[in-house]
């Protein structure tokens, strides 16, 4: 318990310390917000009137107060481009990402645990040479470019889905998870390659110590050995690994939701970038950021469920 509050308060610091910044960065890159929302009709009294009304005639400090707060109220100010507030503006759009990352998650698990304790416990197989090669082509391929191919041959050529009409998750829950799927494995080929190398390292020096070598010379069947002993050793390094490869997910969502054209945060990341609406961008970092340090908080915790060693260390 001593841990786990230690580590959610350090998630608390690292997401104020975020926060802080990104508030801090835009409000000296951006200008005058309210001149860059009246845009030609800007004059010095509209001016300062729309600086009344958005608070922005206030101290700094209470400011960001305010647009922490924002984000348990659900207001996180006005944005520029759609003059709607930018709570109700991104909230649709998280759904969408979190499903996506967490389908792309789902088959990296799903996907190259059994491959990779499949070829750490076979190690020296004759189809051995073929894995690495396609292990390293599959992570030299850039999820972008893996998703114009899936494009190309499943929408294109096949037409199991079409480009650019995603159904909406509340009106065809099925049709956008399927339209999801394939921008999910865009997103998950390189890292399933990934985390199938280091699985397999993992299990490869596990399977070179002693208690293993002695289960197996005692008539164990080394399936057994490397299902019950092997994997439950091997399981920090994977969490770990497993909790660092959400934050890439978050990052390849970005690029992919573009070449998708899935409505979620990447993509109007992107575009709010573009036409620098900054109060919009503010929040998608500072939420993305969110969701990258929670991941490495919850492997943490469950690292320190799994294995009493780090418990020990943890409790000195």
């Amino acid at each position: 318990m001593k841990y786990a509050a230690k580590r959610v308060a350090m998630l608390v610091l690292t997401m104020v310390i975020v926060s802080l910044l990104a508030f801090l960065a835009f409000d000296l890159i951006s200008g005058n917000p309210a001149e860059i929302m009246l845009g030609t009709e800007a004059t010095p009294e509209k001016v300062a009137a729309l600086e009344h009304e958005l608070g922005l005639d206030r101290p700094l400090a209470e400011q960001y107060l305010d647009w922490i707060a924002g984000f348990f109220t659900g207001d996180l100010g006005l944005s520029y481009s759609y003059k709607v507030p930018v709570w109700d503006l991104i909230a649709p759009k998280i759904a969408v990402t979190l499903c996506l990352s967490l389908l792309s998650f789902v088959l990296i698990v799903l996907v190259s645990i059994p491959l990779g304790l499949g070829s750490g416990g076979k190690a020296g197989g004759p189809l051995e040479g073929l894995g690495t090669v396609l292990d390293q082509l599959c992570m030299a391929v850039p999820a972008f470019f893996l998703g114009i191919l899936l494009t190309w041959l499943f929408s294109t050529t096949l037409k199991w889905f079409v480009h650019g009409q995603f159904p909406g998750l509340g009106e065809d829950l099925w049709g956008s998870l399927r339209y999801l799927l394939f921008a999910a494995v865009a997103i998950a080929v390189p890292r399933i390659a990934m985390t199938v190398r280091m699985l397999r390292s993992t299990v490869l020096s596990e399977m070179n110590k002693d208690y293993v070598r002695t289960a197996i010379s005692r008539g164990n069947d080394r399936g057994e050995v490397l299902r019950r002993h092997v994997l439950k050793n091997s399981l920090t390094p994977i969490v770990t690994f497993l909790g660092q490869t959400m934050a890439e997910i978050v990052a390849g969502s970005i690029v992919v939701e573009q070449v998708f054209a899935i409505p979620g945060l990447g993509r109007l990341l992107v575009s709010s970038i573009s036409n620098r609406d900054h109060p919009v961008v503010q929040a998608i970092v500072v939420i993305l950021a969110f969701w990258v340090v929670l991941s490495g908080t919850i492997a943490d915790l469950i690292n320190q469920g799994i294995d009493p060693r780090l418990r020990r260390e943890a409790g000195r």
